[in-house]
């Protein structure tokens, strides 16, 4: 417990004199440091964190949130949608199929996955009503939907034909040859993520089941959640309704992807906080010549009767109020800063006229932000934490310093 008596006396030391002014100086150091790297920790990983919600948003936005697929005999007992539970958490079901071919025009050949949809249902897709949709929204047979960097390389509109290779082969009297048929371009689509524009086209589903000769238990469920957050917990409620059945999430098909992100995240927060420990171990500087400056006021303590674990807590509480008044200060900037980062970019780029974040390399209109609570504890945390522990060595230095020696030198 700290007394009246050694909150007065920290808070005296912490406020230096005029003589005393080096000691003021790496002090001021120290707090700018701290609180600068504070800031800018809570502004990347705000800045970070609004990356990977944008990302999962556009994906989302295209990809199904769940695919449930058939047993052995490609059995999809659909009656277990009537759950109530699944009723609640689910906005649309789709049943579904996929497949790799080559796409071919004049001279240009690709390698494309198509993925089949029932007509009803291809228009009730997201990618499908978006302002950048054009033609069709029913997906008819014989026609086909692509996407928008795709009919570019192309050179293909709405309207025109295009051909399609299946990896499966026919036999003609020349032998075994790809399977080969033409589509006429019925809509042009466009997702907010280029590699979908480019690599993926709709067919309809018994197009796509004729073409390569599938059957109707190859076909898989796609699940729209109404909020695809906490997929795990939601994966488990469509666990339990359609048991030994192969269930992916959108977390699993893009785990990689997700794995990168954090890693990348996890590094920045590491390389970032080495701010905060040089700034911090500027406070041992700080402290060390604050415990020879007061050598005489130390010794006269002492003589008075004052413990030596109370000399501990005098200086060990001058480097907690540096460490927490500097991240108090650190966390408000981040927060400030992590709020107007979209206005900040633009400032900076009209100012110097410079292209900061390009939407046309990024894909998004703006910088995005987003403050994580869990994660300026963290920082907060660790920022406090690291300042206490360098305050230990000066404190307990302070604690030993002979006072005869003190008061005959002085």
């Amino acid at each position: 417990m700290i007394t009246l008596l050694e909150r007065k006396i920290a808070l005296r030391y912490l406020i230096t004199k005029k003589k005393d002014g080096f000691i003021n100086i790496i002090t001021t150091f120290s707090f700018l440091g701290i609180t600068l790297g504070v800031a800018v920790l809570i502004v990347v990983m705000s800045v970070m964190n609004g990356f990977r919600t944008e990302l999962i948003n556009k994906i989302n936005g295209f990809n199904p949130h769940l695919k449930i697929f058939g047993d052995e005999t490609g059995q999809l007992n659909l009656k277990n949608l009537n759950n109530n539970i699944i009723k609640d958490i689910s906005d649309e079901f789709f049943l579904s199929n996929s497949g790799e071919a080559v796409i071919i025009h004049n001279s240009y050949t690709k390698g494309i996955v198509l993925r089949g949809y029932l007509k009803n249902d291809f228009k009730k897709l997201k990618v499908i009503n978006n302002k950048n949709f054009f033609g069709n929204k029913l997906l008819s047979y014989n026609h086909i939907s692509i996407g928008r960097e795709l009919s570019f390389i192309l050179n293909v509109d709405v309207g025109d034909k295009i051909s399609i290779i299946s990896p499966s082969s026919i036999m003609s009297i020349a032998g075994s040859l790809p399977k080969q048929k033409s589509f006429i371009v019925e809509s042009i689509f466009e997702s907010e993520i280029n590699e979908f524009n480019t690599n993926i086209a709709f067919l309809n589903l018994r197009d796509l089941e004729d073409f390569f000769d599938f059957n109707k238990k190859d076909r898989y469920l796609e699940i729209f959640l109404k909020d695809p957050k906490n997929i795990l917990d939601k994966k488990k409620i469509f666990q339990n309704a359609f048991k030994d059945r192969l269930i992916n999430s959108w977390a699993d098909l893009n785990q990689s992807l997700f794995s990168a992100l954090k890693v990348e995240r996890n590094v920045m927060f590491i390389i970032l906080s080495l701010i905060i420990l040089i700034a911090a171990f500027n406070i041992i500087s700080g402290l060390t010549i604050l415990v020879k400056n007061k050598t005489r006021d130390i010794a006269i303590l002492k003589s008075i009767g004052v413990q030596n674990n109370s000399i501990i807590k005098i200086f060990f509480l001058v480097g907690f109020l540096i460490g927490t008044i500097s991240t108090f200060f650190g966390v408000i900037i981040g927060i400030i800063f992590s709020i107007n980062i979209e206005s900040i970019r633009s400032l900076i780029s009209n100012l110097f006229n410079v292209s900061l974040f390009p939407e046309e390399i990024y894909f998004l209109s703006k910088m995005p932000s987003e403050i994580e609570p869990i994660s300026i504890i963290i920082i907060s945390l660790f920022s406090i934490i690291i300042t206490c522990l360098v305050s230990i060595y000066p404190a307990i230095k302070a604690s030993k310093l002979d006072t005869i020696k003190s008061l005959k030198y002085e």
